[in-house]
């Protein structure tokens, strides 16, 4: 398997995870969590899961940790905490839908943001990829309806500019830390930071520790937790990480549209929530979007220049101030 195969593999299986999250933490919102302790829970579980894997990666020195702090506490309460907690922040005064269209509009502002930062306008067919993955969405997702809270619009860009930091120190991650030290250390802040946020009364806390329906059956409630922090917060960190590392921040982030498709499907194989022809349609154009930005990609290093190269590009002050011998869904 070539390492570009890999990559588009690893972000479409991180799409997948991802997207199979909502359905694993439905039942614990059907039984009385709170959108935020289920995140935070989630979060918890993927940093106990990854802890020490991430120090063995370190070798068990935390110095190349400390070196990297800034970076670190970046990725943490920006790429982990701040986006969800942006986002439920949104939920709660514009539709589901309008905060989800925006946040998922981040793969087209890594373009302008190369654009501006180059000077250089993007090929036709990323333009072309980029119009076509914004139809799709409004397909998938639906354009939303109801009173647009100004305060809650602002709250689902700052969610959409998470997500573009997640892929921006993704792209130089490899720089300063093995990805799975920076997604641990990464889960740690923003599990404090998010637990902070609750204490204050800032984002709701809310648990039940009863039984959930799951999949059909009747489990434990730690059940589901589990299986949402190891496979939809742990791994799907990891794969989309080392998808960044591969592909660059932009292809792997139009790659990450995959989890509009997945969530569709998961739930429609899953919970019985049947897509509509429009849906399958924008699931259709989300993929011919993320093709075009591919064979972008494949024109640009057969010329001798890689997109991702320009992209990640000192992409944010906290990475590009570490020393570079020793990197935000």
């Amino acid at each position: 398997m070539s390492r570009g195969v890999l990559g588009i593999v690893l972000g479409l299986a991180a799409g997948l995870a991802f997207g199979v999250g909502g359905v694993f933490v439905k039942p614990l919102l059907e039984a009385g969590w709170s959108p935020g302790a289920a995140v935070l829970a989630r979060i918890v579980v993927g940093a106990t899961a990854l802890i020490v894997p991430g120090l063995i990666a370190l070798k068990w020195d935390l110095r190349p940790l400390w070196r990297a702090k800034w970076t670190v506490l970046l990725y943490g309460l920006v790429a982990v905490a701040g986006v969800q907690f942006a986002f439920y922040a949104s939920l709660e005064r514009i539709p589901v839908s309008t905060a989800l269209l925006i946040e998922y509009l981040a793969p087209i502002a890594l373009v302008l943001f190369a654009w501006i930062r180059s000077r250089r306008r993007p090929q036709l067919i990323v333009i072309a990829g980029s119009a076509l993955a914004l139809l799709g969405l409004v397909l998938v997702i639906g354009p939303g309806g109801g009173d647009l809270d100004p305060l809650g619009l602002l709250f689902a860009w700052i969610a959409m500019l998470g997500v573009c930091v997640y892929y921006a120190i993704g792209e130089r991650a490899a720089e300063l830390l093995p990805p799975v030290a920076l997604i641990a250390a990464g889960f740690v802040v923003g599990a404090v930071a998010l637990a902070l946020a609750g204490l204050v009364g800032v984002l709701p806390m809310e648990a039940r520790f009863g039984g959930v329906d799951f999949l059909g059956a009747s489990v434990p409630w730690f059940v589901p937790l589990v299986v949402v922090g190891l496979v939809s917060t742990a791994f799907a960190y990891l794969a989309g990480l080392a998808a960044i590392g591969i592909l660059g921040g932009k292809l792997a982030a139009f790659l990450g549209l995959s989890e509009v498709v997945f969530a569709g499907i998961a739930g429609w194989v899953l919970l019985g929530e049947a897509l509509g022809p429009l849906q399958i349609l924008g699931g259709l154009l989300i993929l011919g979007g993320i093709v075009c930005v591919k064979l972008e990609r494949e024109t640009s290093v057969a010329e001798g220049h890689d997109p991702a190269v320009e992209f990640g590009a000192e992409p944010v002050p906290a990475v590009a101030a570490q020393p570079s011998g020793g990197p935000a869904r």
